[in-house]
This record gives C-alpha cells, sequence and structure tokens, in this order.
C-alpha cells in the first residue's frame, strides 16, 4: 500500500432507484467512463441472505424487494473493511437455487466504491457510509417494462409470473421502502440511463475527486 493511500479515505458512493430504473445502467456508464482509474462497483444483490438451510419451496416465497432478503450487516461490515484499505471477498449469489454458491469475488479496495441496489439508502448504517447518495427517478411504467423485458429474455420467466410478482411484491416494497429514501440522496438523476447530461456530470464529479487522491 502507498503512503498516499494511507493519507485519505476512499469515497463510496451510493446509486439506487426502484427495479428498471437505470440505476444499473447508470453505475455501469460511470464504470465504463472511467475505465482504467482506482474505481470499484459493489451490487448489493450480491448481499441476499445465505438460506441454505431453507427449504426451496420456501425460498421462492421470499420476498426479495424487502430489507430482510439482504445480509445488510455483511455489506456494511465489509464497506467498513474497504474504507481501512483491506480487501474483501464479496459473496456470489446463485439466483436458480435462491442462495449464495461457494464461489466469492475478491475486492481490493479503491479510491472510489460505487454501491448499486434497491435498498442502498434505507440503512442509515450504509447511508453513513456514504459520500454521495444519487437516487435514479423513472416513472413506474417505464420501470415495470423494463423489468418485463429483462425478466423473460434474461431470466426465462413468463409474462405472467413477471406481473404477479410485480404486483405481490414489486411495487408495495418500492412504495414502502424505496421511494421514501430518495429523501436522503444528495442528487436525483431523472430517467436513469436515458439522462446523458446527469452521467457526465457525475463523472465529471467522481473524476474530480480520484485526480485530487492521486496528488
Amino acid at each position: 500500500m502507498s503512503e498516499n493511500k494511507k493519507n485519505h479515505r476512499p469515497v463510496i458512493i451510493g446509486v439506487t432507484g426502484g427495479s428498471g430504473s437505470g440505476k444499473t445502467t447508470v453505475s455501469n456508464a460511470i464504470l465504463e467512463q472511467l475505465h482504467g482509474h482506482s474505481l470499484a462497483m459493489i451490487q448489493e444483490d450480491a448481499y441476499y441472505k445465505k438460506q441454505d438451510d431453507v427449504p426451496f419451496d420456501q425460498r421462492e416465497k421470499v420476498n426479495y424487494d424487502h430489507p430482510n432478503a439482504f445480509d445488510t450487516d455483511l455489506l456494511v461490515d465489509q464497506l467498513k473493511e474497504l474504507l481501512q484499505w483491506k480487501p474483501i471477498d464479496i459473496p456470489v449469489y446463485d439466483y436458480t437455487i435462491h442462495t449464495r454458491s461457494d464461489q466469492v469475488i475478491h475486492q481490493e479496495p479503491k479510491d472510489v466504491i460505487l454501491v448499486e441496489g434497491i435498498l442502498v439508502l434505507n440503512d442509515p448504517r450504509l447511508r453513513d457510509l456514504m459520500d454521495i447518495k444519487i437516487f435514479v427517478d423513472t416513472d413506474d411504467d417505464i420501470r415495470i417494462i423494463r423489468r418485463i423485458q429483462r425478466d423473460i429474455e434474461e431470466r426465462g420467466r413468463s409474462l405472467q409470473s413477471v406481473i404477479d410478482q410485480y404486483l405481490a411484491t414489486v411495487k408495495p416494497m418500492y412504495h414502502q421502502f424505496i421511494e421514501p429514501s430518495k429523501r436522503y440522496a444528495d442528487i436525483i438523476v431523472p430517467e436513469g440511463g436515458e439522462n446523458q447530461v446527469a452521467i457526465d456530470l457525475l463523472v465529471t464529479k467522481i473524476r474530480d475527486i480520484i485526480q485530487k487522491n492521486e496528488l
């Protein structure tokens, strides 16, 4: 570890929004434009709870849009490790069996860490670790259309199953937990990945942070 890295704290940026809002698109656009810099992204989805001791039919019924579905304690602990310039092993979640796999992803500390997920501004412990908090705000109609396309094309779901899940858990959890967290955001990005102006401004800000840390 360089002496420079001992003299400053990594910057943590939270990126949240509802399912299909474009938060992942925004985060990936930032990563792409700052490729080669000291930057990493951690996705909250990796921190779904381990459920090896739960029967599979029960795992299928879990509300995965509720805060209780996530091992936020582990996420908080690992972010604190990164803030101390210590590497972490990020869990890998297997959606086909609704629990963690035996694999992990090794992550070295970086100057800037993006933390992306639907509930990253919901928990005050996470918010307290963040230097910049971003909420990607997209109309409900657009979000459900994007979710339908994704789940059918990428996850082999039927149209009816996607709609049923959206009405049963996704929509109510958005209004109960995700949308209220917008009040904690420093920056609100309308229309997600389509908002190139907002993405360019975020990239400029993050590049400035990285350059200052490199001095």
